[in-house]
């Protein structure tokens, strides 16, 4: 079952948060309460998108309780360099760092996460968040130097559910959910991807 999306969209106009998809808990949030989180992550969907269709507003806001400000940036930019997609939104990394900020009650993934950005900013002369500052093969360096690393190691491991199990990335990819209770995929598009070059003819025959 796809995860619920837990990223409060921001109305401009009222201060409110509003849900963006229906998966998204009913509860509203005021600006005012997540400038009094701890650390806050905001952004804006780019107009046009498939999620920004689906969201009320394209101003999105997470709010986080464990990790800092430092960290929480850190999180985004290792999870976008270990599984880079240009137009994925940040609201959907967001998802991950959500995620990884939840695990830190446990005191030992506090040290994971505290020891495993400083060695990333280590190792990009104190510029890994900066990401004007390293091209994406030096950022994937860093990465492959340190793959056995906890903390790289443990959002990669939550990077393979919050970036792709939520409905934001269905959205985003153009997955229309499971296929089955709807008689399959023959009489239902699929064939219609866009993203992905066209098989051979012999990779595709014709029902019979």
């Amino acid at each position: 079952m796809p995860k619920a999306i837990p990223i409060a969209i921001v109305a401009a106009e009222t201060g409110d948060a509003i849900p963006a998809i229906s998966a998204i808990p009913s509860a509203r949030v005021s600006r005012r309460h997540f400038l009094q989180g701890s650390v806050v992550l905001t952004g804006l969907l780019a107009a046009g998108t498939p999620i920004a269709l689906l969201a009320p507003s394209r101003a999105w806001a997470v709010e986080l309780s464990h990790i800092d400000q430092n960290q929480a940036d850190a999180i985004m930019v290792l999870a976008r360099t270990l599984y880079p997609h240009k137009t994925l939104p940040d609201a959907v990394y967001a998802l991950a760092v959500k995620d990884v900020d939840a695990k830190a009650t446990d005191p030992k993934t506090v040290d994971v996460i505290k020891t495993g950005v400083a060695k990333l900013n280590d190792a990009a002369a104190g510029k890994w968040n900066d990401t004007a500052s390293l091209s994406d093969a030096q950022r994937t360096a860093i990465v492959e130097a340190n793959q056995t690393d906890p903390f790289v190691l443990l959002v990669r491991g939550q990077c393979v559910t919050s970036l792709y199990n939520n409905e934001m990335a269905f959205a985003h990819f153009g997955y229309e959910g499971e296929a089955f209770s709807k008689g399959g995929y023959v009489y239902r598009g699929f064939n219609d991807l866009t993203w992905l070059p066209n098989p051979p003819a012999d990779a595709s025959p014709p029902v019979a």
